[in-house]
């Protein structure tokens, strides 16, 4: 997607410098900085302390850092150890793994002197696959959108709620969530976005709000509990939210307060969609709440907060007492009972085993 009139994606490889660059979104909305990665160690920071997030780019991101220490050393041991520190960054978005055991299994048969050029190979791979992974999501979704403009009087919008981040920020380009909306106006589809701002690191408020903003999309910045009440009174028509993983019977574990946002859209019979490339599913998991390690953060992402002050200098400030522990679990999850669908970049499922195999029937075998 643009930043101004310039494309950028969310990582990409400098071939000149020898460098990984990604956009550093801790400082976003405030400050557009790319910033490289070179070491293992910076890899793992950059996923860790979330310069990087989103299911999808972490695993961009964890690919090229396989790619970097190839480049470094190729040894057997330095592609294990290299696994594990990444892997052991993020529990919670399936993604890493999946993106850590593609490059493994491309790898491990490989001699030492072969490896460092099929790494890059394969991460340029990963993430064009991932491109046009959520281009598709985006065609699926905006048959959705399609059908609820249909019902609009003509010029009136389609009015969008969306939890955290699943832009393009999050992904390598398009985002999931996003992508339909980005179709929709692309199609001359008016829509309007209700943007929740996701506490406690406000990744709508301050990256999902820079994307629509930057793209000239109608949108409101909405505090975390304001979504039932829009709904109650009929301003949502659809919700679209992003996924970290996806059990093989449809739950769906996202950003914390996705599941309140799912209780309050069957409540009021508005139709809560989850897009989703298959990456993002394991399959080898049945229940979300049960098997699914929710990650718990740092307690001062609760207790503090990161903005820019009126003179203009960005900084930390808290909001607590001190002496006060914050809680941080950083993401649940939301029953399959409670998804209206799943979008993919096959099309639209339900939210069950048979729907998913239905749109991935080579799964039927392990089923």
């Amino acid at each position: 997607m643009k930043v101004g009139d310039t494309h950028y994606r969310s990582i990409w490889f400098d071939g000149e410098a020898g460098r990984v660059r990604i956009i550093d979104q801790r400082w976003l909305p405030h400050e557009f900085r790319v910033v490289e990665i070179e070491s293992l160690d910076e890899f793992a920071t950059a996923i860790r302390d979330m310069w990087v997030r989103g299911a999808p780019l972490i695993g961009a991101t964890a690919a090229y850092g396989i790619a970097m220490e190839m480049h470094r050393n190729a040894s057997d041991a330095a592609l294990d150890a290299a696994w594990e520190l990444l892997h052991e960054t993020r529990p919670t978005a399936i993604n890493l793994r999946w993106a850590l055991e593609e490059m493994r299994q491309v790898l491990a048969p490989l001699s030492e002197g072969e490896r460092a050029a099929v790494a890059f190979r394969k991460a340029a791979e990963i993430c064009d696959a991932d491109v046009e992974t959520n281009r598709m999501i985006g065609v699926h979704g905006l048959d959705l959108v399609k059908q609820i403009a249909a019902t609009k009087k003509p010029g009136e919008p389609v009015n969008i709620l969306t939890h955290c981040n699943a832009g393009w920020l999050a992904t390598v380009d398009w985002g999931t969530a996003t992508s339909p909306m980005y179709h929709a106006v692309q199609a001359g589809i008016p829509i309007h976005v209700w943007v929740d701002e996701t506490r406690p690191r406000n990744q709508g408020a301050q990256l999902t709000a820079w994307e629509m903003n930057s793209h000239g999309i109608p949108h409101h910045l909405l505090t975390d509990n304001a979504g039932g009440h829009l709904m109650q009174h009929g301003q949502v028509d659809m919700v679209i939210v992003g996924t970290d993983r996806t059990t093989a019977l449809g739950d769906v574990c996202n950003k914390i307060g996705t599941y309140l946002k799912a209780l309050a859209a069957q409540d009021n019979d508005v139709p809560f969609y989850v897009a989703l490339p298959s990456s993002t599913i394991d399959w080898t998991v049945e229940d979300g709440v049960r098997e699914i390690p929710i990650e718990e953060r740092d307690d001062r992402e609760v207790t503090h907060v990161f903005g820019r002050l009126d003179n203009g200098s960005v900084t930390s400030v808290q909001i607590s007492p001190d002496g006060t522990p914050g809680g941080n679990p950083a993401f649940d999850v939301t029953p399959a009972r409670l998804v209206t669908g799943l979008i993919t970049e096959r099309g639209v499922a339900e939210a069950s085993r048979e729907g998913l195999l239905g749109l991935f029937p080579e799964r039927r075998s392990a089923a």
